[in-house]
Parts: C-alpha cells; sequence; structure tokens
C-alpha cells in the first residue's frame, strides 16, 4: 500500500476519491494511476525521524 494524492474525483470499489485528497491504496492500482497522471504520489518522512534537543 501507498499513498497518493488525487488530481481528480473518482469512484474506485464504491468509494469516493476526491481531488486534493490523500488515500493508502495498493501498489499495482496507484502505479497505473501515476502513470495516467490521475493521482501522485506522496512523498513520506520516515516515522522514527526525531528532534536531538
Amino acid at each position: 500500500m501507498i499513498k497518493i494524492k488525487m488530481n481528480v474525483q473518482t469512484m474506485y470499489k464504491g468509494e469516493l476519491l476526491r481531488a486534493g485528497k490523500i488515500y493508502e491504496i495498493n501498489e499495482k492500482t496507484a502505479e497505473k494511476w501515476i502513470i495516467s497522471n490521475i493521482a501522485s504520489r506522496v512523498e513520506t518522512e520516515p516515522e522514527n525521524k526525531k528532534d536531538n534537543q
């Protein structure tokens, strides 16, 4: 599963995915949508990143 940001609104498996929102979706579908410019990949920061103060 990877996070994507929708560029357009679409229905997927009975769920409305809105443009501009971020969703987690299976990798195979996400790659197709990224290539088709339906969505773009969301870069995530590592969760273990900590401030040393």
